[in-house]
């Protein structure tokens, strides 16, 4: 199976989603074939604040059409706040869309979890990750939402974390957990990884990368024995 990614949403985040994906595939001993395609962030980030679905689904449409062409079986947006205008962007795309939202549900379903925080962009925070949860309820911090946010937006951009940054999450994660029975932290960005990575919060942490790779990985083994 060829993966086509839509990345560079952001640049930090394709990054963890290579590496991710190479260490995966090879401990499933399977073959990885794969074409990343390169987004802009700050369109998605601008389409994303104004809700126009529309402008930001014909990127998408173009991009895979790009996948199309060098063989990819399947893509995908490596970028949590670019499933807002998923729906729309199915219905543009030449290739099988593969959501990264939808395993998050069957995973906390799978894990007995009834409530979990999010972090991640504004747009992310706003809407409860889109509304595409089902499963599991969800929450975001109660204060400084907007900060919050603009930091993410600022650190997806960059690809750097500075150390208030991650000071600034990690207690808002920890505030979730405490004042809104949260029973986990979801990283509703890949660019959280540049935060979270190597530290102890002292409360369990989800990395949505981790679960969307293990899709990946499972589709690819399902599409193997074929």
């Amino acid at each position: 199976m060829h993966i086509g990614l839509i990345g560079g949403i952001g640049p930090a985040a394709t990054i963890a989603y290579y590496g991710r994906l190479v260490s995966e595939f090879k401990a499933a001993q399977l073959p990885l074939e794969l074409t990343i395609v390169h987004a802009d962030v700050a369109v998605l980030g601008t389409n994303a604040t104004t809700q126009d679905y529309d402008a930001q689904a014909a990127v998408f449409a173009n991009h895979i059409r790009q996948l199309e062409g060098a063989g990819c079986d399947v893509a995908t947006i490596t970028a949590l706040t670019g499933h807002f205008c998923f729906k729309q962007t199915v219905q543009l795309s030449p290739l099988p869309l593969i959501s990264a939202i939808e395993p998050i549900d069957r995973y906390c379903e799978a894990h007995g979890l009834k409530t979990i925080g999010l972090l991640g962009s504004p747009p992310v925070l706003s809407s409860h990750l889109f509304n595409q949860l089902d499963k599991v309820k969800t929450v975001i911090p109660q204060s400084n939402v907007e900060q919050l946010g603009n930091a993410y937006m600022k650190m997806a951009m960059t690809g750097e974390c500075t150390a208030d940054t991650r000071t600034t999450f990690l207690r808002a994660g920890a505030q979730m957990i405490e004042d809104q029975g949260a029973e986990a932290i979801l990283l509703a960005g890949t660019d959280l990884g540049l935060a979270f990575d190597n530290q102890q919060p002292g409360y369990t942490v989800i990395e949505a990368l981790n679960i969307h790779v293990a899709e990946l990985v499972s589709l690819a083994t399902r599409q193997s024995v074929v």
